[in-house]
């Protein structure tokens, strides 16, 4: 890589992420999931090296009200919902508040997992071995939300999978998933994106564009 440690861009390091992957490789029911929209470039590339399925799974964060970037929580498909009980605590947000947001998260959710999917219903995930995948985690929220919610529909070995990761979410992690695999874990990590020479922002068109090509035979 680039730089020492960076990735060139979310693509290079799906690529780079798959190869500590390949012990999955030629499992019989093999499911890869990324969470949209930076993870799915990632996993795009983990599902073509395994040669495994690719669907998409949201996650929604759900930010402190008037601190919008500040996560008190996250959901995710099937009506998972996960909270940072410390924030929510210490700031004093109340249930009703709550609430709120993560119904107008909710809303935003399902209109997202219409465009991305259309019609077609999700990937059955019932006794399969499923990798979620993210571009990085830094506190992590989102990833929990997504591996509660997997957990649910009963998979057979679920992996969490990300190119990077701050050091403590990754060992935290371990308690929400069967095996966790974390590329990088920089002492001095900071934020995500410094990590990646190119960290654009990734559209709505290119995550349906991805699922869409995984889906076509070739």
């Amino acid at each position: 890589m680039a730089d020492g440690s960076r990735y060139p861009d979310r693509s290079a390091a799906g690529k780079v992420l798959a190869t500590h992957l390949q012990h999955l490789a030629g499992r019989p029911r093999l499911v890869v999931l990324g969470l949209p929209r930076g993870g799915v470039p990632v996993a795009y590339e983990v599902a073509e090296s395994l040669d495994a399925q690719l669907d998409v799974f949201l996650v929604r964060k759900l930010g402190v009200p008037g601190q919008e970037e500040l996560a008190m929580g996250a959901i995710a498909s099937g009506g998972v919902r996960v909270l940072n009980r410390p924030v929510v605590d210490h700031l004093g947000i109340t249930a009703a508040q709550v609430e709120a947001v993560a119904r107008a998260e909710a809303a935003v959710l399902d209109d997202r997992e219409r465009a991305y999917r259309g019609d077609r219903p999700p990937l059955e995930l019932a006794g399969a071995t499923v990798i979620l995948v993210d571009d990085g985690l830094a506190t992590g929220a989102s990833m929990r939300a997504a591996a509660a919610a997997v957990r649910r529909l009963r998979p057979e070995h679920l992996v969490v999978a990300v190119p990077v990761a701050a050091a403590e979410t990754c060992r935290a992690m371990e308690e929400e998933a069967d095996e966790v695999i974390c590329g990088l874990t920089p002492s001095a990590f900071h934020a995500v994106g410094l990590w990646y020479e190119d960290f654009a922002q990734v559209g709505d068109d290119q995550v349906s564009e991805l699922l869409t090509r995984a889906r076509t035979p070739d």
